[in-house]
């Protein structure tokens, strides 16, 4: 895993009550997920659901670390093979990082389309999971990890150790708990 992303399974499970211009899409839809203009995946068609579509697709993505949001547009498949965007969510990042969960739990998370115009055109449901958590470290134990190697160098010491900090509490009375 690179340093500046995190990896993603996003899994796009369904879409409730998609719409184009007030009229219920018929057939063809599907979800394109972003997470920057350089990573994107697509989900299979759904060619019989309507505008209650089920894809139930596994998407892994890379999130670049400076990503807020997480894209999701909702397209169908016109008849003359042009895309019409359905509608478009904005996951934010805070919504399955940095919570009450750890990282790596798996979210189920819906959130209403939007078209261009602002009108609500459906929900999307779908699931959210770190796959690598990121691990807080310095840049000497990254430096090390990525090289084949645990624990950080000791004292300018070519071995690498383990450094375990203890917390020791005195029996001795501070002077600032004296009554």
């Amino acid at each position: 895993m690179d340093l500046k992303s995190r990896t993603l399974e996003i899994t796009v499970l369904s879409g409730e009550d998609l719409r184009i211009d007030n009229k219920s899409v018929k057939k063809n839809a599907f979800v394109v997920v972003s997470t920057d203009p350089f990573n994107a995946k697509t989900t299979k068609i759904d060619g019989e659901g309507g505008s209650y579509p089920s894809w139930n697709d596994k998407l892994v993505v890379d999130m670049p670390m400076q990503a807020r949001f997480v894209s999701l547009q909702v397209k169908c498949k016109g008849s003359s093979g042009g895309d019409k965007t359905v509608g478009c969510a904005t996951i934010p990042v805070t919504d399955f990082i940095g919570g009450y969960s750890p990282e790596t739990c798996l979210q189920f998370l819906s959130y209403r389309l939007r078209d261009s115009k602002g009108l609500k055109n459906g929900i999307i449901n779908v699931s959210v999971r770190v796959k690598e958590p990121l691990h807080a470290c310095s840049s000497q134990a990254a430096a090390a990890a990525s090289a084949g190697r645990m624990g950080i160098p000791i004292d300018g010491r070519r071995d690498f150790g383990v450094v375990t900090g203890i917390p020791i509490w005195s029996g001795y009375p501070s002077s600032n708990f004296l009554f």
